[in-house]
């Protein structure tokens, strides 16, 4: 079915994107995947291409677009490519709203143009080893003293700590007796004293992507590097959930899409008992009804991405919409990867690298059965 909600210049924008994906990330993502890291010089490339400051105003060097849906475009071409960025998406698509909503004009002066630049690339914090999802748990603390607060604490699972310049940690600033309460987002900028990187986490899948861990002895952040309301950390968390989790099924939407065009590709040139394995009826079969849910997805998704930009998305189908996308990328993974026979678990095959990839898209951004407990309350229940 026709999409309805990109026009001319999208597709434009579209064709760009894919020719500078092709330039500076196809000849090199298997090296990245061997390497699990994407070098830093990418990102000012990209950059100058116009993808990472898409929506920063234009006076700190970005696109100044008004419209989420440019995002969507690279987050969908990324999606669908040899190698998932998935800290350009996170730089796009979660760090740099924080920045745009909540930072005074002063705050972003000083930050926006090296995030526009890809001289700056952020991150953000708020997992730590004992709190998952839970983020009124959170045990990272900072202590005022004069004009800096004093940060003492540790992260996990950070994507794009390897690189970040600028990172946004949760913090625990007040013992309040809701447990949401007392919470400040700081930013922590790189080379401040008692800020270091952990190891790199080695995973199941996105090895491309960096996921560190993050620790904080003793930090001394400027007051001046509070970002949005002292205590308010918790309601700006959950403001900017919906466009996250958003993001996160448009891409797993577009990487559904990518693995029945490459496995309709692999099944039609590979024989069987002496014929394609495209003829057998399990082939046909599965293929079709994968692509009609498929394009079910993708039409309730694009729904959600004009919801975003009218301002009227909710938590729950910004719920919906991660819910349905990531359980069906997890299933698409693996029926075309059965219909891949032993190749598909071999990596040199696309389709044994996004088997990998996907299992996570049901647990970043919040778990699946969070999704499920959200839109379950938007019931009444």
């Amino acid at each position: 079915m026709r999409r309805t909600i990109f026009d001319e210049t999208h597709d434009a924008f579209r064709q760009t994107v894919r020719k500078v994906l092709a330039q500076e990330v196809e000849p090199y993502a298997e090296r990245w995947e061997d390497e699990e890291l994407v070098p830093r010089e990418l990102y000012p490339r990209l950059a100058r291409a116009g993808l990472l400051g898409l929506q920063i105003p234009e006076e700190h060097g970005g696109g100044g677009q008004s419209s989420f849906l440019y995002n969507a475009v690279v987050t969908e071409e990324i999606a669908r490519g040899s190698s998932f960025l998935g800290q350009v998406n996170l730089h796009m698509n979660v760090v740099v709203p924080y920045f745009l909503r909540l930072a005074t004009p002063a705050q972003q002066a000083r930050w926006l143009p090296g995030m526009a630049s890809g001289a700056t690339m952020g991150a953000i914090a708020m997992t730590e080893p004992g709190t998952g999802s839970d983020l009124a748990g959170i045990a990272t603390t900072a202590v005022r003293e004069g004009d800096h607060w004093v940060l003492n604490g540790a992260k996990t699972f950070i994507t794009g700590g390897a690189h970040a310049g600028a990172v946004i940690v949760v913090a625990r600033t007040a013992r309040t007796e809701d447990r949401r309460g007392g919470l400040t987002l700081f930013v922590v900028e790189d080379g401040m004293p008692g800020f270091t990187r952990g190891r790199p986490l080695r995973k199941l899948g996105l090895h491309a992507q960096d996921t560190t861990e993050l620790f904080f002895t003793e930090v001394r952040v400027p007051a001046d590097n509070v970002l949005g309301e002292e205590g308010g950390a918790f309601a700006h968390l959950t403001a900017n959930l919906p466009q996250e989790r958003l993001s996160i099924a448009v891409g797993s939407q577009a990487m559904s899409e990518a693995m029945i065009t490459e496995t309709v590709e692999y099944v039609t040139s590979r024989q069987v008992f002496g014929k394609s394995l495209a003829t057998f009826q399990n082939t046909r079969f599965t293929l079709a009804a994968l692509a009609a849910q498929a394009e079910s997805v993708r039409h309730m998704v694009d729904r959600a991405l004009a919801e975003l930009d009218e301002g009227q998305l909710s938590p729950a189908d910004a719920a919906k919409a991660k819910l349905v996308a990531t359980e069906l990328q997890g299933r698409i993974a693996d029926e075309c990867l059965q219909l891949h026979g032993g190749y598909g678990y071999i990596r040199e095959y696309p389709i044994a690298r996004r088997y990998a990839d996907a299992r996570v898209s049901r647990i970043y951004g919040g778990s699946n059965e969070i999704m499920k407990s959200i839109i379950a309350k938007s019931l009444g229940l």
